[in-house]
């Protein structure tokens, strides 16, 4: 059998800007500041500049980007925040920690929110729209933020999966109020560890960010606020600066990974990423759909070829949220979407002739399934 193709391999990741971080992660060492400092101030900027922002607020990880996001735009316990029902449960999560309500809406075709079903789950109670900007491409943050200024309402962006992404041409990191990130090691830009930021044009926003990330405090042993330990630390800060001179690099190898999938595939039965006119996607996955899910990925096993799921269990079937009284039937669209959703290998290090080969399996698994 060839070698196998695994569905991201991050040490092959690693290897191919080994040099530049292990010289990030030594100049860190050396420095003896370990955190907030230099690294995280340089990278802030770097990131902010990328994503077209003003600002940007290193923390811990993805999650506390949602919370911390949330809290800065004036969302608090009891509000209602509404947010995709496709999605993974961290979107979720950061509106029930601080105490709100996640009011879910469907999606369309690419797999976002839905605009068109919005303003329908509005109500007095409504406070803030949380978008995420799934598998790599934008949702329509210029009709979202509309909306959301059309009714007093705030947005934040989860922008997880979309490093790098373009909405009309602009890159995700300013068109609400602020977005959050997640530098997970499997994102496009992925730490070697957890680490989060909160992107944003608005100096209060960013101002209340960093003062909540530090206990409360902009002065040592000053607590003006019950704040959190959320701190990007300085060597996952090095680490990023150094992976992000990369990423328009590794994005461009992803589409040329998607437009091999794209053409292979286009006359199976798979339904294949649809991706929107307003939208340039960095493919942080490439996610088709089969009612044959667990059959195609058996085959691509036996062939040496890992695969995923993004994700197996919608949120409002979680146990976690079975308080909320969601049943199953209950928001049909995204239920049907975790059923069928299969995740093929993607990432900065897979080549064209594995993604051919990927194609070849899927192709024979395609006509194998039409001659039974």
């Amino acid at each position: 059998m060839a070698d196998k193709i695994p569905f991201l391999d991050l040490g092959a990741v690693f290897h191919e800007s080994k040099d530049d971080i292990l010289a990030a992660i030594n100049r860190v060492l050396e420095s003896g500041w370990y955190i907030l400092g230099q690294e995280v101030e340089t990278f802030e900027q770097a990131f902010a500049e990328y994503c077209e922002a003003k600002y940007a607020v290193g923390v811990a990880n993805g999650l506390d980007a949602l919370q911390l996001g949330l809290m800065a735009i004036g969302v608090k316990a009891g509000d209602e925040v509404i947010v995709p029902s496709n999605t993974y449960i961290a979107t979720w999560l950061a509106v029930s920690h601080i105490g709100a309500v996640p009011i879910p809406v469907e999606p369309d075709a690419t797999f976002n929110i839905d605009p068109d079903r919005i303003e329908s789950a509005i109500t007095a109670k409504t406070r803030a729209i949380l978008p995420v900007h799934l598998y790599g491409q934008s949702a329509d943050i210029t009709r979202i933020v509309s909306i959301a200024r059309s009714h007093g309402l705030r947005v934040l962006e989860d922008g997880a999966q979309a490093h790098g992404a373009r909405h009309k041409g602009r890159r995700i990191g300013s068109g609400g109020d602020a977005v959050a990130w997640s530098f997970y090691p499997g994102k496009n830009l992925g730490a070697m560890g957890d680490g989060g930021a909160v992107t944003t044009n608005d100096f209060d926003i960013a101002e209340r960010l960093r003062v909540l990330r530090n206990y409360g405090s902009r002065e040592k042993y000053h607590n003006e606020v019950a704040g959190f330990n959320s701190r990007l630390d300085e060597v996952q800060a090095a680490i990023l600066l150094a992976r992000l001179q990369r990423l328009d690099q590794e994005n461009a190898h992803r589409s040329q990974i998607a437009k091999v999938y794209n053409e292979g595939l286009a006359n199976t039965r798979l339904v294949l990423p649809v991706v929107a006119s307003h939208s340039q996607s960095v493919w942080h996955l490439y996610v088709v759909r089969t009612k044959d899910r667990e059959e195609l990925a058996a085959h691509l096993r036996e062939h040496g070829i890992g695969s995923m799921i993004h994700y197996p269990i919608p949120p409002h079937l979680q146990p976690a949220y079975a308080g909320l009284g969601y049943g199953k039937g209950s928001l049909p669209i995204s239920e049907a979407i975790h059923q069928e959703v299969l995740s093929l290998p993607m990432g900065p290090t897979i080549n064209s002739s594995q993604a051919l080969r990927v194609v070849e399996a899927i192709r024979e698994w395609d006509i194998e399934r039409g001659a039974a």
